[in-house]
């Protein structure tokens, strides 16, 4: 990166924040990446299937995925977005740049270790995540070699870990200054490079697994090319320098090393089921994540874009010490994340196997391994909606430098999925750990919101409870009315793949539609969904 170059005068950036447009623009451009990113697992589905070679994909997928939401967009953007805000604030150009060399320099250095260190001993993570396959692989069972074959791939996944961090730090900087759009499009670049491996490359290989993680890394580069002009022209593409005692990366580094398990307690839940999936039956790893493919993708375009545009402003409004503001601005976001989130996981749940049907049944994805996956989808919605609330309320600790709380609260969150899994791993086998973590997450929001009420931060208004009381009906009526309409999946099954898009397209048409006569006749209009 080049350094010479003056920073952007703050007069450029619009003074006051539109949270409804900026959330509007980041869901746009998010559900465009979803899109892509739901055509890329299709290809994967169709090329792997539901068994050995998907497993192992998953698993060495999963890996640097994990510590993604540690040193990228978890813990470090909800450090490094409020410290950004705050100096730029202050107006000092020069102590900004500096800021910004510092974070990238430090957080680039210790993020190469971590993956170097990862190539390396590879098999090693591979047997601490996935000790059931290490065991076999001691004990020369038959699925033995999938310890050795998910430690290889793990050496081609773990460099996306590198250029994906340095990529959320450009992203974070951006929607610190006002531009959502680039931020939340640069994941479309991974998707695009993972369809042309998994359609055109990938099948001409004896092993495609090797093709699709070399891949992985490669979008991992690709995206973050994508994002560097769009700094540049921020004039902010400054040298990175390590700067572990710089005051700024002091602060980031105080906020960030709590939160490296508060903001990722889903994750790390998931990677708990992952573990434990690897003493299931093949295919285990693999519908537990086709089914968590579908509930990303509320959570990617909803939860994320709400929560991405609220931690701006909830520092910006925190820095100005409008309690006020800070207050409506985190109702706002509670409000809408449940608006969206409540019929998203009753349309889902009552279209759950047409879904399915539609988007991966085609090539080694079979009709069973649709009801498989659905199995524990329907486990994973009963969470949807505490999951995607966790996203919003972490930021509101998160404009307030507190980091903390949210650790004590996903550690407790934690132990509450051990004991979850225990209880319901072996007599639900793989659904038993999907359920486990919707069951976590309940117990992470309610200490959330507990913790806010009990130190007069913010308390869920009476107003706001009976709007989502209101939500909660119309979307049980909508999900009732589609689940009694829908055939039953004998008859999607026969369908060919146009029927069932087209039949698919009516019933959720028709369940909008019953969702907002619903809301109109319960008295919901679109002025409360105004920040």
């Amino acid at each position: 990166m080049t350094a010479a170059q003056e920073t952007p005068q703050k007069k450029h950036v619009p003074a006051k924040s539109r949270l409804l447009r900026s959330g509007a623009v980041t869901a746009g451009a998010t559900f465009l990446s979803r899109i892509l990113g739901m055509i890329r697992d299709i290809a994967i589905a169709s090329l792997l299937g539901a068994g050995l070679a998907s497993d192992v994909f998953f698993f060495a997928n999963r890996i640097p995925n994990f510590f993604r939401r540690l040193f990228a967009e978890g813990a470090f953007a909800q450090a490094f977005v409020p410290v950004l805000t705050q100096c730029r604030e202050r107006g000092d150009q020069q102590e900004l740049r500096r800021l910004i060399s510092a974070a990238a320099g430090t957080l680039g250095f210790i993020v190469l270790i971590v993956c170097l260190i990862g190539m390396l001993a590879a098999p090693v993570f591979t047997a601490l995540f996935g000790f059931g396959w290490f065991q076999a692989w001691l004990n020369e069972a038959p699925d033995g070699h999938k310890f050795t074959d998910a430690s290889l791939l793990l050496v081609l996944t773990f460099p996306y870990l590198f250029f994906i961090t340095l990529t959320a730090l450009c992203c974070s900087l951006l929607n610190v200054f006002g531009r959502f759009g680039v931020p939340a499009v640069t994941p479309c670049i991974l998707n695009l490079v993972m369809i042309a491996a998994a359609l055109f490359i990938a099948p001409h290989f004896t092993d495609p697994n090797i093709i699709l993680a070399a891949a992985m890394s490669l979008g991992g580069a690709a995206q973050l090319v994508f994002v560097l002009p769009a700094v540049w022209k921020l004039k902010l593409l400054v040298l990175p320098r390590f700067a572990w005692r710089h005051p700024g990366v002091s602060r980031i580094r105080t906020l960030m090393i709590p939160g490296l398990i508060g903001v990722s307690a889903s994750q790390i839940n998931l990677l708990v089921n992952t573990v434990l999936a690897t003493f299931l039956a093949t295919g285990s790893i693999s519908y537990l994540y086709y089914s968590d493919r579908l509930l990303e993708f509320p959570i990617g375009i909803f939860a994320v874009a709400i929560s991405t545009v609220i931690l701006p402003a909830l520092s910006r409004v925190k820095a100005k010490g409008l309690t006020d503001d800070y207050r409506r601005t985190l109702d706002w976001g509670v409000r809408l994340v449940l608006f969206l989130g409540i019929p998203s996981a009753l349309g889902i749940a009552a279209l759950s196997e047409p879904i399915l049907r539609v988007i991966f049944m085609r090539g080694q994805f079979s009709a069973d391994h649709v009801l498989l996956s659905a199995a524990s989808l329907w486990a994973s919605l009963c969470g949807l909606c505490a999951i995607m609330l966790v996203r919003v309320l972490v930021q509101g600790f998160a404009a307030l430098q507190d980091t903390k709380t949210p650790v004590r609260c996903a550690v407790t969150a934690m132990g509450a999925n051990i004991v979850f899994n225990l209880i319901l791993v072996w007599p639900l086998d793989y659904v038993g750990l999907a359920l486990s973590t919707a069951l976590a997450a309940f117990v992470n929001a309610g200490q959330l919101i507990c913790l806010l009420h009990k130190r007069g931060i913010y308390k869920l208004s009476r107003r706001t409870l009976l709007f989502c009381l209101k939500v909660l009906i119309a979307g049980l009526v909508m999900a009732a009315a589609v689940r009694y309409f829908s055939p039953d999946f004998t008859v999607w099954a026969g369908f060919t793949t146009l029927e069932a898009c087209l039949n698919l397209a009516l019933y959720i048409a028709g369940g909008a539609a019953v969702f907002a006569v619903m809301i109109l006749l319960l008295g919901i209009r679109p002025r409360e969904l105004k920040a």
